[in-house]
């Protein structure tokens, strides 16, 4: 049965996720975003398996601060392999070598291991096989859009015919674009393997963590570079599409894309860590957002590339991750009004005008720009709209929305203070207070004493929480710590954190979302209540697959993970609840 066991690797361009038994079962190319030529997570017959006759246990992990990946296989007589996965990623010739490759190397480690390598291939979207075709060194899966090869050293015809054989010396495969490869396929991959770890080691020792859960903080930070795709600054909100919710829940969407929302937590997480190349890469993205939409509607989720229509599609040619579909691609949210959306441009944004560490800080003109969101901010901020969660079929003036709209006012009057522009200032300043004032009347419920999830509604929204993490109310205002109180008596459950406990589109959530209870860890620290935050945190840790990560949600009786996976908003929690709740290196040393 399908887990979320499983190790990721990657490089910006492509990812692959492997389970552990070493079985790619999840691969889309060219891009994070593109076609699945291996989908066996969601029932699929695509792969790239390798069999150890005789198969008893295996052990996974990360080779230390990197995305290289080891899976060590051992059969019932004592013969072990060792299979090392990853996807190239260093600099070469003053640019990033980021190519759409994976690359697996396996070698004997002990006895004389019998193993069978099994390639297939699907496309569009699971209904038609790719059909292999041999080469000397090579079997190319040939497409016009995503074809690929698989450049090996191992016999050719064994993995052809899915044949078993003696492993006796080590075997490499790179899977490339669909193009010749040149020179000596063990010893690129070597050089490619040195060189990455290098990358990774270099790129971790530069972080900025908290000495307090640091291998948790670093394996949270790499998995969320691995969500980026460089090459536009776009970041992915997970590697997946259709993992649902919960069993037959039927919430199985596709989070293969940009939401501003999630690529804003993404960016702020990483920065905390001194990790800024991100930032820039998302500022152009964000530049290119505001460009494109001319001061208008922003829709709150673009293809990686900037790509405005994610027409949601169920093809019908996969099951589902165990049988429970169905699985989309494409995501009908781009479509969505969802006003929180200008608050996470201009919020993702702000850094830029205040760093100086950026090669090119963000002045007069980007501000411009972006005043043209604020001024949409300001228009629809206490107007309905689909919110943070995306409801389908019903519209209201959602709390987290209007907060947010909020913010993009509040923090383009702080800009206006960096560029030396006190009359946009005082102009941003007052339609903030105005909006402010708005918000804490119609957003606060005397009854249920709390701010609600919506104006006027009565159920509570986890969402609210971050009124305090944006710095629109003094964690210590009374209010505020009542909504604390209310959330924890109605939507935490044990260690976890419901988004809400209303019926939806679909019911009522039967999980918890693990980025809520990320938010109320925060919540508790800021309002004194730290050593309970931190045996929360600890809780939550302790969820983690093997490797580390966190998908989007956890069944609060089982402790299962369940959603798309890895899911960024998870993974960012980890970073942000370890640097509030650390202690301080002064204080470690």
């Amino acid at each position: 049965m399908s887990s979320l066991e499983l190790g990721v690797i990657g490089n910006e361009t492509v990812a692959a996720l492997i389970d552990d038994k070493a079985t790619i079962n999840w691969l889309c190319l060219p891009r994070l975003d593109g076609e699945p030529v291996f989908n066996s997570l969601l029932g699929g017959c695509g792969d790239f398996t390798v069999e150890l006759e005789g198969f008893v246990t295996s052990d996974q992990y990360y080779l230390r601060n990197t995305a290289i990946l080891i899976t060590i296989m051992e059969a019932a007589d004592g013969s072990t392999i060792k299979i090392t996965d990853f996807a190239p990623r260093f600099v070469n010739r003053g640019r990033m070598f980021r190519p759409s490759s994976i690359v697996r190397y396996i070698e004997p480690v002990k006895g004389m291991p019998q193993i069978r390598v099994a390639i297939s291939a699907e496309a569009e979207c699971g209904g038609r096989e790719l059909k292999g075709k041999r080469g000397v060194s090579h079997i190319s899966y040939p497409d016009e859009e995503y074809g690929f090869r698989i450049t090996t050293s191992a016999p050719v015809s064994y993995i052809r015919d899915k044949r078993s054989f003696v492993l006796d010396q080590p075997v490499c495969f790179i899977l490339s674009p669909d193009e010749p490869f040149n020179g000596d396929v063990n010893t690129i991959s070597q050089e490619w393997y040195s060189r990455t770890k290098q990358h990774w080691h270099d790129w971790s020792r530069r972080l900025a963590t908290p000495p307090e859960w640091q291998e948790a903080v670093i394996r949270a930070a790499i998995t969320l570079k691995l969500c980026v795709y460089e090459e536009t600054g776009g970041i992915v909100a997970a590697l997946t599409t259709s993992i649902p919710e919960h069993a037959g829940s039927e919430r199985n969407w596709d989070y293969r894309y940009c939401w501003l929302r999630d690529a804003y937590f993404t960016v702020t997480a990483l920065n905390r860590l001194s990790a800024v190349g991100t930032l820039e890469r998302y500022l152009t993205y964000l530049r290119n957002t505001v460009a494109l939409t001319n001061g208008g509607h922003i829709q709150p989720v673009f293809g990686v590339a900037l790509e405005t229509d994610l027409t949601e599609t169920i093809p019908g040619h996969l099951p589902g991750y165990r049988g429970h579909g169905p699985v989309r691609f494409g995501n009908q949210a781009a479509e969505h009004i969802q006003h929180d959306v200008y608050g996470h441009v201009i919020l993702g944004a702000s850094q830029a005008f205040f760093d100086n560490r950026l090669s090119s800080k963000a002045g007069t003109l980007e501000f411009e720009q972006f005043e043209r969101v604020g001024e949409r901010a300001y228009k629809v901020y206490d107007t309905p709209d689909a919110g943070i969660w995306e409801f389908r079929g019903r519209a209201h003036i959602h709390t987290s929305s209007a907060i947010m709209c909020w913010a993009a006012c509040d923090r383009l009057a702080r800009i206006a203070g960096e560029l030396n522009k006190p009359e946009r200032v005082e102009f941003w300043n007052h339609r903030a207070n105005e909006m402010r004032e708005r918000i804490m009347k119609e957003a606060w419920s005397e009854e249920r004493q709390a701010f609600t999830g919506a104006f006027g509604e009565e159920p509570l929204d986890a969402s609210v929480l971050l009124m305090a993490e944006i710095g629109f109310i003094d964690p210590m205002d009374e209010r505020y710590i009542k909504t604390v109180e209310r959330i924890d008596e109605e939507l935490r459950e044990g260690d976890h954190v419901y988004r809400y406990r209303v019926a939806d589109d679909f019911g009522k959530p039967e999980t918890a979302f693990t980025a809520c209870t990320f938010w109320h860890i925060d919540a508790l620290a800021r309002i004194g209540r730290k050593d309970e935050a931190r045996s929360m945190f600890e809780s939550v840790l302790k969820q983690r697959t093997k490797l580390g990560l966190l998908s989007e949600d956890v069944q609060t009786e089982t402790r299962e993970l369940w959603g798309n996976f890895p899911q960024t908003y998870s993974m960012v929690g980890i970073i942000n609840a370890a640097s509030r709740l650390s202690k301080s290196w002064e204080d470690t040393v």
